[in-house]
């Protein structure tokens, strides 16, 4: 699929003027109210939902979100389904909770609706999770060229039929299913208000939009005022993603959309705190947690030891796998390049504690780098996709015969 992977170009959408925030600033007093959100028979008292991110996170990370935050929905990094019908080892350790995870939510991804259906019954049969995602919103290269993450929409065929067939293994043992999508593919080929209809008819509790187009990747301001279409559309709950940098971010969302709910994605990366300033702002109080550098090594090296665990006591894989939260820990902090560098050539928990202990834990944290963007920010203009894929809303047999025929779905990681 990839040598006959059609390219298309799109400009981004003009959001470069557009800040809902603005009109939000205005208006700092006005309550917002934020009510519990049902999922089937799961209730989530404050809908603030920790987004799937791959590589980062997996339980340990979520452990210590919640630690900081309300009792919302903290998302496992996407499983891929076929890795999961397959069995793959890393699929199955992703799997795995925490015992203090209130909610057990997982995120699955898919574009064959069998397999996706299959994986679905793996969670299910095996008592996985108590909440099923699906993912409808990853827009990088390597997920769309096959058809999958923003791109399946677009087909409404497989979109419907792959929810549909989740729906039917999940619901009877009281598991909910929610979807997460993107606004569509670029500004001549949007989804999100027939895929957010087609997710409500065929089952899914909820929807959570990425208010950017696959085209947009990450780029600009992402358009909350789709949020709020989608919100006056749909009768179950929709959560708003995209640019919720700090706490006045996520009640601005709210204000200005309408909606039930907010998902934090980079805003939280090296800085898990977020979770206990948008917890407060909910309820109205105006402390915001701005860690000193002491904190910030204590929250380092607890993080340390919960990779430590998920790995089974591989020192070398846990701070392997920490090596990019600690930039993202240190971000703004007048620590050095020597002492960056130091971190990255870690091996073990002993070399990280050294250079710990080698800090100044009076720093007080960067206001330059408080509630601001985080992660990546560029326009993706090139939108891999399957050859053709755009010229029908539905897939034809040829079209399924080159996606499905050969099985040609990396179970790998």
């Amino acid at each position: 699929m990839t040598d006959n992977a059609e390219t298309i170009i799109s400009e981004p959408h003009e959001t470069e003027n557009f800040d809902p925030r603005t009109d939000a600033q205005e208006r700092p007093n006005e309550p917002v109210h934020i009510a519990p959100v049902q999922l089937g028979k799961i209730t989530v008292p404050t809908p603030v939902v920790l987004s799937p991110m791959a590589g980062v996170t997996n339980w340990p990370f979520r452990v210590i979100c919640e630690e900081y935050g309300p009792d919302g929905l903290y998302v496992a990094e996407m499983i891929t389904a076929r890795a999961l019908v397959a069995r793959n080892p890393k699929a199955l350790r992703l799997c795995h909770f925490a015992p203090s995870e209130k909610i057990r939510s997982l995120q699955l991804y898919g574009v064959n609706p069998s397999i996706t259906e299959q994986a679905a019954k793996i969670v299910v049969d095996e008592g996985m999770a108590d909440h099923v995602d699906l993912n409808f919103g990853c827009p990088v290269p390597k997920v769309t060229r096959r058809g999958g993450g923003s791109a399946l929409p677009w087909k409404t065929d497989m979109f419907t039929d792959l929810i549909a067939r989740v729906v039917a293994v999940c619901e009877p043992a009281g598991i909910p299913v929610t979807a997460k999508i993107r606004v569509g593919i670029d500004h001549e080929h949007e989804t999100f208000l027939e895929a957010g209809h087609i997710a409500q008819e065929e089952g899914c509790k909820a929807v959570t939009l990425h208010a950017r187009t696959t085209a947009e990747y990450y780029g600009g301001h992402s358009d909350w005022s789709r949020i709020g279409e989608l919100k006056e559309r749909l009768d179950i709950p929709v959560f708003g993603n995209g640019d919720i940098w700090g706490a006045e971010d996520a009640l601005a969302m709210v204000r200005e959309t309408g909606c039930d709910g907010v998902a934090i994605g980079r805003g939280c990366q090296g800085r898990p705190w977020l979770f206990a300033n948008i917890k407060n702002a909910f309820e109205g109080n105006p402390e915001r947690l701005n860690p000193n550098l002491g904190e910030v090594c204590r929250v380092i090296h607890r993080h340390a030891e919960l990779l430590t665990q998920f790995y089974d006591d591989d020192e070398m894989m846990a701070v392997h796998d920490l090596r990019k939260h600690i930039a993202w820990y240190l971000k703004g902090f007048p620590v050095g390049g020597s002492t960056r560098k130091a971190f990255m050539e870690c091996e073990n928990l002993a070399d990280v504690d050294r250079e710990i202990a080698r800090l100044d834990p009076t720093i007080e944290y960067p206001p330059r780098v408080i509630d601001k963007p985080r992660g990546r920010v560029r326009f993706a203009k090139k939108v891999h996709l399957p050859y053709g894929w755009l010229e029908s809303r539905t897939t034809s047999h040829a079209e399924r015969e080159a996606l499905f025929g050969d099985d040609p779905m990396d179970a790998s990681y």
